[in-house]
């Protein structure tokens, strides 16, 4: 196991600046459901991030046999380290290092995980636990003849968990009304954002309800699962969604009836960004004050906030154009090709003709070129022509094939009944559909 990559620590540290947004402004209860159901289900086991309590804990306590050591890899902390830390020496470490194959194992060290040292009355290793999450550790035992190894893997209980709200004001505000954590938030709107353009359209009186799992070890709750269905109702137009895993093991989202919900193209580039200026041909334009056609969608973002690819490409273009700025221009096939323009810096590795995939982060919002503020400028080209971003017609990727289509009712509809079984969600009101929702 490793430590988190950085990409995935800066995306956290921007979902909580948005957050903290949004709680300066009021809002009213929105309503919120939950059914749990017992699911006699093994799911493989992933790893959790260590705990604020896991990170910075180091005791000690004894037995009348044995004495107990465990500390928490902190950044920085070495094998060497930790093992004078129990009391022992670098010649009890050489023995352990020494005495199987897979000691080797402890020299790669991440900062959360746990290492119990177990020592006998004459202040000699017996046994050493190294634990990098709740279900997941390896140990080495004092043999005749160097250590034993044993690797254990634990299996969580599975159960099935319903949540629904209608949103009053936010949708982030709403799902915590609902005790939904801000990952399988995300998760549910990447599952929509397919069809739904999470900055521009949710409206007051949307709603949602989904189906997911949650995992349990020894009764405590450790992690939530996957989204295994869900509904959003967005101006009144239902959308629905089903996980189905292929014969090759492979998951993704689908309608009810096997259209896929994953289409060529994101809708937007940017996570949760307002915008600030929509295509139009006959723009006037703020700085240089005349008209101009503004031949794509402006999103308003912070400084450095990351700009993602919203669909399989090459770069055939990353560099400074002019007005735009930095500017990455993508060529998705033959038939069409999107633009990012007043870029402050290019993610590493992007440069012409290198192949990016759908999602994949290429570059960060700035004001370079004929920019009043930071933002990101985006165009959407088909057949050579510009077409407006938010309201062009995204093509669909593939669907479930027809000889697969048994399997996958088999799979889903038992997830669609589960689903529905959950009451709806307060009724929705008359909401006037020019009055936007925040995030």
């Amino acid at each position: 196991m490793g430590s988190f990559p950085k990409s995935h620590a800066i995306a956290v540290g921007l979902l909580s600046c948005a957050l903290g947004s949004l709680a300066i402004f009021p809002s009213n209860p929105a309503s919120a459901k939950l059914q749990v159901r017992k699911l006699d289900l093994a799911v493989e086991a992933q790893p959790l991030p260590p705990t604020e309590e896991e990170w910075h804990a180091t005791s000690t306590f004894e037995t009348p046999s044995e004495k107990l050591y465990t500390a928490t890899v902190r950044s920085g902390d070495t094998l060497s380290g930790l093992f004078k830390q129990a009391g022992l020496s670098d010649r009890h470490m050489m023995a352990l290092l020494q005495g199987h194959v897979e000691s080797k194992r402890l020299t790669r060290l991440y900062p959360g995980h746990t290492l119990t040292f177990s020592l006998n009355e004459e202040q000699q290793l017996q046994r050493l636990e190294y634990r990098s999450d709740k279900l997941n550790s390896f140990s080495f035992t004092r043999a005749e003849q160097g250590y034993e190894f044993e690797e254990s893997q634990r299996s969580p209980d599975i159960q099935y968990a319903v949540r629904s709200a209608t949103i009053e004001q936010s949708l982030f505000l709403s799902g915590k009304k609902a005790d939904m954590d801000d990952k399988l938030l995300m998760e549910l709107a990447n599952i929509f954002g397919w069809d739904i353009d999470f900055a521009l359209d949710i409206r007051e009186g949307d709603s949602f309800k989904l189906l997911y799992e949650e995992a349990f070890l020894d009764g405590e709750k450790i992690r939530n699962g996957n989204i295994l269905a869900a509904e959003f109702v967005n101006q009144k137009e239902r959308y629905r969604a089903v996980r189905y895993v292929d014969q090759n093991g492979d998951a993704q989202y689908y309608t009810p009836t096997g259209d896929t919900m994953r289409k060529e193209f994101l809708r937007t580039p940017i996570d949760f960004a307002r915008i600030s200026s929509h295509f139009n041909l006959r723009r006037k334009h703020p700085v240089l004050n005349k008209i101009r056609a503004h031949k794509g969608t402006d999103y308003a973002a912070a400084h450095g906030t990351p700009i993602k690819a919203t669909g399989d490409g090459k770069v055939v273009f990353a560099g400074r154009k002019g007005g735009y700025g930095n500017v990455v221009i993508i060529q998705h096939g033959q038939t069409y090709k999107t633009l990012y323009a007043h870029i402050s810096k290019f993610r590493k590795g992007i440069r012409s003709g290198v192949r990016v995939k759908q999602g994949q982060v290429i570059a960060y919002v700035g004001s370079t070129g004929l920019a009043t503020g930071p933002h990101l400028h985006y165009e959407f080209y088909v057949n050579g022509a510009v077409r407006n971003p938010v309201r062009v017609a995204l093509p669909k990727a593939k669907s479930i094939q027809e000889s697969e289509m048994a399997r996958f009712l088999e799979q889903t509809q038992s997830l669609m009944a589960e689903l529905d079984n959950q009451t709806s969600p307060t009724k929705l009101a008359s909401a006037d559909t020019s009055h936007s929702a925040s995030l």
